[in-house]
C-alpha cells in the first residue's frame, strides 16, 4: 500500500500546475478519497490541501525569484485566476507578497516533496479483531474539543468533569447489551484533518439500541458497519495516543482495510494520569479495494 501511496503523491506532484483531481489521486492509491485524505493527514501531520498549497507555493516561489515570468504568468501557471488570489496564497506560505519577494530577493519557505516509507522498530504489536455491528445509538453528552496528540486533553477532561450525577445515572440505566459495553467516549471528526488543534465532537455516553430514548441527553445514531477493534494496555493517556497513531501509520498501510466515516469509540476505565489501564479502541473501517502488500 505504501508503494501506491507514493505513486499517488507522484501523480499529485505532476498536477501542481493545474487543478488536482483528488478522486483520481485516491484511485491511484487504491483507497477512497475520504480514506486517502485522513491517511495522508495522519502520516504527514497536515491536511492534504495544506500540503498541496505549500508545494505549489514552493514551486511558485522559485519562479518568482527567478524573474523569467511575470507575476501574473506565475499565478496563472499554478491555477490562480487573479494576481490577488495568488498573492494571498503566496503570503500565507512565505509571509511576504510575491512582488516584494521578487524586489528584495527574500528568503522563502520551502515545503519538501513527501514520500512515505516503513520504519521498522520491532517494538509495537497490535491485537485486533474485525466486528460487524448492527446500527446503534450513542446516548450521552457531547462537547466540541480540540484534538491533542500528546498529553492530557484539558478540554476533554473538563467535559468529563462537567457531567452531573443525574446524567451519569441516566446513562447507566440505559440498556447496554451490545459492545462496547459500559460508559465510553467517542470522537466524531468534523473534517478529514488530524492536525493538532482540529476540532472534534467528543462524546461521553453508552452504546445502546437505535430505539433508545435520549430524553434529556444527546443522541448520535450510528449506522451498521464494520469495525476494527484494538485491545491495549499501558499508561494513560500516552499508550492510547500511541495506539491511535500506530493504527493509522502502521496498521492501515499493512492491512486491506480503509477508514470510513463514523465515530471512533474508546472504552477505558478512568485512572490517574500515568497509571496502567486496559482499553479498547473501535475504528470504523471498510474493506479496501486493493491488497495491503500491493
Amino acid at each position: 500500500m505504501l508503494e501506491r501511496l507514493n505513486q499517488a503523491l507522484d501523480h499529485l506532484e505532476a498536477c501542481l500546475d493545474r487543478e488536482v483531481d483528488m478522486a483520481e489521486v485516491a484511485r491511484i492509491a487504491a483507497v477512497s478519497e475520504y480514506h486517502f485524505r485522513r491517511l495522508f493527514s495522519t502520516l504527514a501531520g497536515m491536511p492534504l490541501p495544506v500540503y498541496v498549497r505549500r508545494r505549489r507555493m514552493t514551486l511558485a516561489g522559485a519562479e518568482v525569484l527567478a524573474g523569467e515570468l511575470t507575476l501574473l504568468d506565475v499565478a496563472v501557471r499554478y491555477g490562480y485566476g487573479s494576481g490577488e488570489a495568488f498573492a494571498r496564497a503566496f503570503r500565507s506560505v512565505h509571509g511576504i507578497g510575491p512582488g516584494e519577494a521578487r524586489r528584495t530577493g527574500a528568503v522563502l519557505t520551502a515545503q519538501p516533496r513527501m514520500s512515505f516509507r516503513v520504519v521498522v522498530e520491532g517494538s509495537t504489536t497490535m491485537r485486533y479483531r474485525i466486528v460487524e455491528k448492527e446500527s446503534f445509538r450513542i446516548v450521552g453528552r457531547k462537547a466540541r474539543v480540540p484534538l491533542v496528540h500528546e498529553g492530557v486533553n484539558a478540554a476533554a477532561a473538563a467535559h468529563v468533569e462537567s457531567l452531573d450525577e443525574q446524567a451519569i445515572v441516566r446513562m447507566k440505566e440505559l440498556p447496554a447489551d451490545r459492545e462496547p459495553q459500559g460508559i465510553l467516549s467517542a470522537a466524531v471528526y468534523l473534517t478529514d484533518s488530524r492536525e493538532e488543534g482540529t476540532e472534534v465532537d467528543y462524546w461521553i455516553g453508552v452504546a445502546t439500541g437505535p430505539e433508545a430514548a435520549a430524553e434529556e441527553l444527546d443522541a448520535l445514531d450510528v449506522p451498521a458497519g464494520t469495525w476494527a477493534v484494538f485491545d491495549n494496555r499501558g499508561p494513560y493517556p500516552s499508550a492510547l495516543q500511541g495506539l491511535w497513531r500506530d493504527v493509522f501509520t502502521q496498521w492501515f498501510p499493512s492491512n486491506p482495510y480503509a477508514s470510513r466515516p463514523g465515530p471512533e469509540l474508546l472504552r477505558t476505565q478512568p485512572v490517574e494520569i500515568g497509571a496502567e489501564t486496559d482499553s479498547q479502541l473501535w475504528i470504523p473501517v471498510e474493506r479496501g479495494s486493493g491488497s495491503a502488500g500491493a
